[in-house]
């Protein structure tokens, strides 16, 4: 419901508060008192506003009006008016009010009718803002003639100048400067998001690049393009071209449909829709209009919606402002429009709309923030005189807290009101920031005074500053200036005296921006103009480009390649040097030595490469499939490999290990604490607490006596501890920066909190729960109310309030209570005052008054991973509040150590000897299944290190809750240190004790990147955990490949947030959590999940099963090209070295293709242990790092069983049948094929049902072939037993020794996961 529109009567018409002419003289003496042309000009002014003439109310908007209601200025915007008011045109567009004034009326022609409404104190700094600059112009009236607009070149010229300037680059050298809401005097880049790899020119030679930088893939280019020359072509040329083409289309194929996943969801993230505020100029206006909105205030429009007849003064300028402009032919002024663009479309200069939970598309600096009318009664405590029209827009709103805070025009009247509209309407908002710097806390906001006042058609007078590009993300040093004319701000270079002259100018700093990825929190409407885009914002420069990556088997397989490639060459000379180097019959040696080097290509197996990649593909299947893990995405298929080799996980903080959700688990106030069950006790002693004093009205204050419950005698005991509840619980209600916000979702009314703190949320939601509520909160009051009657029990002023600083690590608040409701402002003489302060126990501890628990208690809470904070309290004398108040004063109008002298005064008179009220502990809510996760990975060999933007205390906590850091293991805190001269000294303690977990503030650890980052990498690669706070996300990618680089091993980060990219995208592999903090991490990410115990099953599972089959299926393929190549040395030494071909065309195509890849393919499938063993014993996973698997050892190994077998197959089919001709070729290709099959059946550990059926099926599909290979066997010797006892004998002596030489291996020296399996 909208709060009930009170009406004031109007004052008497000769009362001096509704004097128009007294109020314009006020109005002009302020801007210039010393021009002695003022008293003519508010005689001009003035002339036609007379009380018997017009409702009083109505004057002021009739002078503001007056110059958009002439016939020349029909053209102008509400928010231009004065523009033209230079020289002698000033004069005769003031005399001129008079003659066409009574031509103005609104849409029903009752003028009259919204006089209550308009209040003067609103209008008359709103005309200060926009008019005031330029009448202070008047006292030059015939020292300047300059041309109106409408007959000067000036928007022709900036057309011009536009086009002209549109090709410069910007140098991102120097600072820039911004016009608001016009095209800009340099080009900047377009505000896209790419994580995409390729364009469409770099796809062919980056993906080509990286082929062929493998050295086999290298290597088979080089033998396919020898088969053009006549000399050394063997068979086909197709039989060398073909498999290349395969694998090179099959691998980039893949790629390019990465990087099509990439860019859609790209396109994705830059189609988002934003709201855009359009300024046009008046003659394009009406052509416009058929297509777009034109802009209104929300308070316009929702009065619009309540009741046509019902308009505030904003919306009927605007409505006779549209049906005014198009007409005239004055100075060109902005009219907004509201217009929607795409992300992608958005430009440096455009101003956007923002609203609550909106993704900020750009980094922008915030010009103006309103709250919705629905939020404003939460700041009115209920039964104050605080009322206030709900037609009054927030631009309104705006100025009177302006005139508030300017102490101008202030009456007892109007003073209620003006902390109402000033809690409602005070350029603030909130953002969430944890996707670009991990921090949980949301982020205050400011827009800049000179631009909050402003009305939105203004903001094309409004230039903004700003530096060069830059990654960091806590620092920006900027302008802004309002000047005299929207032609004005196009002056790139204006001198000083310009500046001065037409114009203000005020500072921007990082608390007036919002940087693109933070999350709009508040529910304000928050303008804001764009000043970085695309590349440059903050976001994009602290995030690493998108690297191709390459998992280590792909390494390990390329330096395999190059010892088999090395092994062919002196095969192929060995083989020319036994039959000599002498040149016979046109054959010369060399072209001899390269012939074999085609005829041995086979050893370096070109289909290796395509066997991995769909290996690879069919890993990425099990996962996406996996019902244990669901939602995973595998967004980078060649890697699956690496995860199972990672030994050191780096892991973000927020939404990854926590949920950043706060509860309030535990308090303690001094003799007993409360936690779980027991906060029932807390409920039933503040329902006592809160009842109230005697009387209707009556309210509680500190100093109210606790009253037990009716019927129930309280021990002394009990009523002390009540008391002692109620005081902590009053405390915690008090002592913090909580705004609620009221929001309406689908019919219901549902309050919710705004604060820059989690914990202090969590805080004010608990003391909700135990049963007092924040009821509404400005600036200057907050009202409790008991949550069980509804009823309003304790009301407060605000007096000061100290934030939080990382530094001071406290927040404190001093208040006056009320001792009754309803009662009118409190003067100094009366209402207890009172000191609440919380804090960090290292903070709070020698503030307090002497104890023997505190410290006790809060190391009792910390070991339970709780976020303490300490409660204390202190009452102040009048006297002493005015003491304090004249010196923290004093102060803070100090120039050089402000901060420092006002924190000294704030020491000296409140913190010292606080009563201390109690101890509270807040947990941050760990993901689910957190903690036996994390011991599971630690278990398996891997180092967790933990890297977080959030502080220091924060992450001890989260470290020690989620058992991170193991209970009793010492925590060594480095933090704060600024100089290199004892940093050494730390590293040196750490050496002596690498069994503990090293805790390191980011300034500390830049430091040590700075001037010592090998030696802190070498030591902190010991320590079991390290945790690493307040990390920039540059910092984290710097960690990552630091790591890498140092340890040579493989780097696992995960994380779920914007800040999170670079460390992804640094790290060997990337792992990103969808989660709330939304998806950039996951996109960017080479594997993505939704939880965080879902990677324990995609390492220690998953990845074990993708490295294990991955390494037996490489070295079964390099078996099989070693054999066919063993099986021609011997055939070239038998028929006298010649290079000829022992299996040609069909034959050395299908052995490798049909005959034996589907058996050897079907490896993939293969398991050592099931998933329940791989969980139970995570120490199987340390293994694998180590490489055992696919290792020089067991290269040459199967280096050695290819030569027996092939020497065995292809020496025994050509002693027992021929040395060559078909009847030996047929023998020993069966041979060749049964032995390929039985071995892949040997080595399976778990059989599947598709692998028999590949080694059937393939086995049933040779032997239905052999009768179409006439043309290379003997098909009528295949149908005689000598064929088959040949096959047999021949078979059994190759397979046989290397069979019993694994069983007694195996025997003798078990695998591990033979051991579990009790095997």
């Amino acid at each position: 419901m909208p709060p009930s529109i009170s009406y004031r009567e109007s004052e008497p018409p000769d009362s001096p508060v509704n004097d128009s002419d007294s109020d314009v003289d006020l109005d002009l003496q302020e801007l210039d008192p010393n021009t002695s042309s003022h008293a003519q000009a508010s005689r001009l002014l003035g002339h036609n506003y007379s009380p018997d003439q017009r409702a009083p109310r109505i004057a002021l908007r009739n002078i503001r009006m007056g110059g958009l209601r002439r016939l020349g200025n029909r053209g102008r915007s509400y928010g231009e008016l004065g523009h033209s008011r230079d020289g002698n045109g000033d004069a005769m567009g003031l005399l001129e009010d008079d003659v066409h004034e009574q031509g103005y009326s609104d849409e029903s022609g009752n003028a009259g009718d919204e006089a209550p409404l308009l209040d003067e104190h609103a209008s008359r700094p709103q005309r200060r803002s926009f008019t005031g600059d330029r009448l202070q112009n008047l006292a030059h009236i015939g020292l300047s003639l300059r041309l109106p607009s409408f007959m000067s070149n000036a928007s022709s010229n900036r057309r011009d100048d536009d086009g002209a300037v549109d090709n410069k680059d910007s140098d991102p050298s120097s600072s820039r400067l911004i016009v608001v809401g016009a095209p800009q005097p340099a080009r900047y880049p377009p505000n896209l998001v790419s994580n995409a790899k390729y364009t469409a020119f770099t796809f062919l030679p980056i993906t080509l690049y990286n082929e062929f930088s493998f050295f086999f893939n290298m290597y088979f280019l080089l033998v396919a393009l020898s088969q053009a020359i006549p000399a050394l072509r063997i068979g086909y040329l197709s039989t060398y071209i073909a498999p290349l083409a395969f694998v090179l289309f099959i691998t980039m194929g893949k790629e390019a449909y990465d990087d099509i996943e990439r860019r859609r969801r790209d396109n994705e993230a830059n189609s988002e829709e934003y709201a855009v505020l359009h300024f046009g100029q008046a003659g394009q206006q009406s052509a416009v209009l058929r297509h777009t909105k034109s802009f209104k205030s929300p308070s316009s429009r929702k009065a619009h919606r309540q009741n046509v007849a019902q308009r505030d003064r904003l919306s009927d300028i605007q409505e006779e402002e549209e049906q005014a402009e198009g007409q005239g032919r004055g100075y060109p002024s902005s009219f907004v429009q509201e217009i929607s663009k795409k992300s992608r479309d958005l430009k440096v200069g455009d101003v956007l709309k923002l609203g609550k939970g909106q993704r900020v598309p750009a980094d922008v600096v915030i010009l103006k923030c309103s709250t919705p009318e629905g939020t404003q009664a939460q700041g009115q405590p209920p039964g104050s005189a605080e009322e206030h029209s709900s037609l009054v827009s927030p631009l309104e709103s705006d100025l009177d807290q302006d005139n508030a805070s300017s102490g101008k025009g202030n009456n007892p009247e109007s003073g209620s009101s003006e902390v109402s509209v000033e809690a409602s309407s005070g350029g603030e908002t909130f953002i969430r920031t944890d996707q670009l710097d991990g921090e949980t806390d949301w982020k205050l906001r400011l827009a800049s005074a000179l631009t909050q006042t402003l009305p939105v058609e203004e903001f094309v007078r409004v230039r903004v500053t700003g530096g060069k590009p830059d990654k960091k993300v806590n620092e920006f040093v900027g302008k802004v200036e309002l000047l005299a004319t929207s032609q004005d701000v196009l002056n790139t270079q204006p001198d000083e005296s310009s500046i001065s002259s037409n114009g203000q100018s005020a500072p921007l700093t990082i608390d007036n921006t919002a940087w693109a990825n933070t999350v709009i929190a508040s529910q304000a409407t928050t303008m804001a103009v764009i000043v970085y885009t695309g590349p440059q914002t903050r976001s994009a420069l602290s995030t690493s480009l998108s690297r191709s990556k390459t998992g280590l088997l792909e390494y390990e397989i390329n330096s395999l390649t190059k010892i088999l490639c090395a092994l062919t060459l002196a095969l192929s000379i060995v083989l020319v040097a036994l039959e000599g180097f002498g040149n016979s019959e046109g054959n010369i040696w060399y072209v001899k030595i390269m012939r074999f080097l085609v005829l041995f290509s086979t050893i370096v197996p070109i289909s290796l490469r395509v066997n991995l990649d769909l290996g690879k593909s069919v890993y990425s299947w099990f996962i996406q499939r996996d019902p244990g893990i669901p939602g995973a995405v595998v967004r980078t298929s060649t890697i699956p490999e690496d995860l199972g080799r990672i030994e050191y996980l780096l892991s973000d903080k927020t939404g990854t290990l926590t949920q950043n959700e706060m509860e309030m688990k535990k308090i303690h106030v001094g003799t007993v604490s409360y936690a779980n069950e027991a906060m029932d006790e807390v409920v039933a002693y503040v329902r006592h607490g809160f009842v109230g004093a005697r009387g209707e009205k009556a309210l509680v204050t500190p100093s109210s006596s606790y009253s037990a419950a009716a019927g129930i005698t309280a021990t002394r005991t009990r009523r002390e501890i009540g008391s002692r509840v109620r005081d902590v619980v009053l405390a915690l209600a008090l002592c913090h920066n909580v705004t609620p916000t009221i929001e309406e979702d689908n019919g219901q009314t549902i309050t919710s909190y705004q604060a820059s703190s989690p914990d202090e949320i969590a805080i004010v939601r608990w003391t909700e729960s135990v049963g007092l509520r924040l009821a509404s909160r400005d600036r200057k009051t907050m009202v409790l109310e008991s949550t069980e009657t509804g009823k309003t029990v304790v009301q407060v002023q605000i007096l000061d309030i100290f934030p939080f600083t990382s530094d001071g690590k406290r927040m404190g608040i001093i208040v006056r209570f009320h001792g009754q409701s309803q009662t009118p402002s409190l003067s100094l003489g009366n209402g207890e005052i009172w000191f609440y302060q919380k804090g960090a126990d290292t903070a709070m501890g020698p503030i307090v008054a002497a104890n023997d628990w505190l410290d006790e208690e809060t190391a009792n809470m910390a070991r339970e991973g709780l976020r303490t904070l300490v409660v204390g309290r202190k009452k102040l004398s009048h006297d002493q509040y005015r003491d304090f108040s004249a010196s923290y004063q004093e102060a803070s109008l100090a120039i050089s150590g402000r901060d420092a002298g006002m924190q000294r005064v704030v020491a000296e008179f409140l913190e010292h000897d606080l009563e201390l009220l109690g101890v509270t502990g807040v947990e941050d809510k760990l993901q689910r299944d957190v903690k036996p996760s994390l011991e599971l990975l630690r278990n398996a060999g891997i180092k967790i290190w933990m890297l977080t933007g959030d502080k220091v205390e924060t992450a001890r906590c989260v470290a020690v809750s989620s058992k991170l850091v193991a209970r009793g293991q010492y925590i060594y805190t480095i933090a704060k240190l600024k100089h290199k001269d004892n940093a050494q000294d730390h590293l040196d303690f750490l050496r002596s004790k690498t069994d503990s977990c090293l805790l390191i503030d980011g300034e500390s650890l830049a430091l040590y990147l700075t001037h010592f980052g090998t030696d802190f990498i070498s030591v902190a690669v010991r320590l079991p955990t390290v945790v690493a706070c307040r990390c920039s996300p540059t910092q984290k990618a710097e960690i990552a490949k630091l790591i890498k680089e140092f340890t040579k091993k493989r780097v696992c980060c995960i994380g779920d947030g914007g800040n999170d990219v670079s460390m992804i995208q640094a790290a060997d592999v990337g792992v990103g959590i969808v989660g709330k903090e939304g998806r950039q991490a996951s996109l960017a990410a080479d594997f993505s999940i939704e939880q965080f115990c879902h990677l324990t099953k995609l390492l220690v599972w998953h990845g074990r099963n993708s490295y294990k089959r991955s390494a037996k299926l490489a070295q079964f393929v390099i078996h099989r090209g070693l054999i066919i190549a063993v099986c021609q040395t011997m055939y070239s030494i038998a028929i006298k070295f010649e290079p000829e071909g022992l299996y040609k065309d069909w034959l050395l195509v299908g052995y490798a293709t049909v005959y034996t890849a589907a058996p050897v393919l079907s490896l993939v499938l293969d398991k050592d242990v099931d998933e329940n063993l791989a969980n139970l014993y995570p120490e199987l996973y340390k293994e694998l790092t180590s490489g055992r698997s696919l290792s020089y050892r067991t290269f040459f190994v199967w280096v050695f069983v290819s030569i027996y077998q092939g020497g065995m197959i292809q020496g025994l089919s050509q002693i027992l049948t021929e040395v060559d001709g078909p009847k030996m070729v047929a023998v020993s290709y069966t041979v060749l094929v049964l032995n390929e099959l039985l071995m892949v059946a040997i080595e399976i550990t778990t059989w599947h049902p598709v692998m028999i059926m590949c080694i059937v099926g393939t086995f049933l599909f040779y032997v239905g072939s052999v009768p179409f290979l006439g043309g290379y066997f003997d098909l009528d010797f295949l149908l005689t037993w000598g064929f088959l006892w040949r096959v047999l004998a021949i078979g059994s002596i190759s397979l046989v020794p290397p069979y019993a030489g694994k069983l007694i291996r195996r025997t003798m020296k078990p695998p591990s996961y033979r051991k579990v399996q009790g095997i």
